[in-house]
């Protein structure tokens, strides 16, 4: 099943999709640091990016008239700057908003299905109008605004088609179903929240929910305060172990009491991400790629960094350069220092193979836009999954017609 990337940035949501088994016919991204990333290691025959055809510029000005075969996926993250907590939340008044030009991608080449990820900000009640009219535009992708109409009254319109129901017997529609996920829920070690916007062609009669969530907090707690199976794995002897927050003991206490057991695996912490790494510190350090000490960490308000036994807080780009408390690491001792390229890596769960390109702030900023790899591939091969399976119900029924009119 062939498919298209748009903004890929360093190809994490890219690889994702790889991984659950589309093939890439055109990956699109307009950072020149991002995409000499992906150019390198497709160069250097890394496995995940070889063969990828990647477009350095505006999606907007890419040939799509170029592509003649069927896309059965078309996936990617638009710029969230223009919704993101941390930036200037200007929504359709930002440059930067990509959402019409993922909608036009959608409306020229009609794939079977999209997957589009994007900051939790875009659910903010702020934008709640604009993140309506979003769904409503991949929903409806041949209702397109007219010239001077303002996307308030293109939102209206759209309003309109989906109460008369015209649209869906017609035209190009989709059945669009968001999700807000946490990735830490789905074995990310790293607490980031993220939407999903997924949507399947109406005439395929797709019927598709998100993957279950596979891991938990609770099972953590239970692997770490109750069994004590998190550290024996860890190899920290007891006197070693860190106390126990207040904050957490009536939640462990409860579950220790009832035995509670959601059947889930435990959410993976930054200890358990970097396991093989040695300190970057030391001498061991400079055989391992992207493994090299950042200095001038510091703690501030608001910015004191990712505990070891936790999931990483949420890797971020920042608006200027890399904001200190979303990439560093508490060390055992209390102390902070930066996460490296390759633990930040790991964290966003890129394959050690891969290397990254750019300066270490470049770098950073590639890796605080990615798509965490291996959630890609959950969501994406739940996707396949379904096409496939449509795919073949749609064949038996064409093999049971034949034989009927035979």
């Amino acid at each position: 099943m062939k498919c298209v990337e748009l903004f890929a940035g360093a190809g994490g949501l890219a690889m994702g999709v790889g991984l659950a088994g589309f093939e890439s016919r055109a990956v699109v991204e307009w950072d020149k640091w991002a995409c000499d990333t992906i150019r390198e290691n497709s160069g250097s025959g890394y496995p995940l990016v070889a063969g990828w055809n990647v477009h350095e510029g505006d999606v907007r000005e890419f040939n799509w008239s170029a592509i003649d075969d069927e896309i059965a996926l078309v996936a990617g993250g638009p710029p969230c700057q223009p919704f993101s907590m941390g930036g200037k939340h200007k929504a359709h008044d930002d440059r930067r908003d990509m959402f019409p030009a993922t909608v036009d991608v959608v409306r020229r080449l009609r794939p079977k299905a999209f997957i589009v990820e994007n900051v939790k900000g875009l659910t903010r009640s702020t934008f709640a109008n604009y993140y309506q009219h979003i769904l409503l535009q991949l929903t409806f992708p041949e209702v397109v605004r007219r010239k001077d109409e303002s996307w308030f009254d293109h939102f209206l319109r759209l309003q309109k088609v989906q109460a008369s129901g015209e649209a869906h017997v017609s035209g190009l529609t989709y059945n669009v179903l968001p999700t807000l996920v946490n990735a830490a829920d789905y074995g990310i070690p790293q607490r980031r929240e993220r939407v999903f916007i997924v949507g399947f062609r109406s005439d395929l009669g797709v019927e598709w929910s998100f993957p279950a969530e596979t891991h938990s907090f609770d099972a953590l707690l239970r692997d770490q305060w109750i069994t004590g199976a998190y550290w024996e794995r860890h190899a920290i002897s007891k006197r070693h172990r860190p106390t126990m927050p207040a904050s957490i003991a009536p939640k462990v206490r409860r579950l220790a009491e009832t035995g509670a057991d959601d059947g889930l695996l435990p959410w993976r912490t930054v200890r358990d991400a970097l396991v093989g790494l040695p300190d970057p510190e030391t001498r061991a350090a400079r055989s391992v790629p992207d493994h090299r000490f950042q200095p001038g960490a510091k703690v501030y308000p608001g910015h004191t960094g990712s505990p070891m036994d936790l999931p990483a807080k949420t890797l971020k780009a920042g608006d200027h350069g890399v904001p200190g408390g979303e990439n560093m690491l508490v060390k055992d001792d209390g102390t902070v220092r930066y996460f490296t390229i390759r633990e930040s890596a790991r964290i966003q769960t890129f394959p050690d193979g891969f290397r990254f390109h750019g300066s270490w702030t470049e770098t950073m900023r590639q890796l605080g836009n990615a798509v965490p790899v291996m959630l890609a591939k959950t969501v994406a091969a739940s996707v396949a999954e379904r096409l496939l399976l449509t795919e073949a119900r749609d064949l038996d029924r064409r093999l049971a017609l034949e034989r009927g009119a035979a």
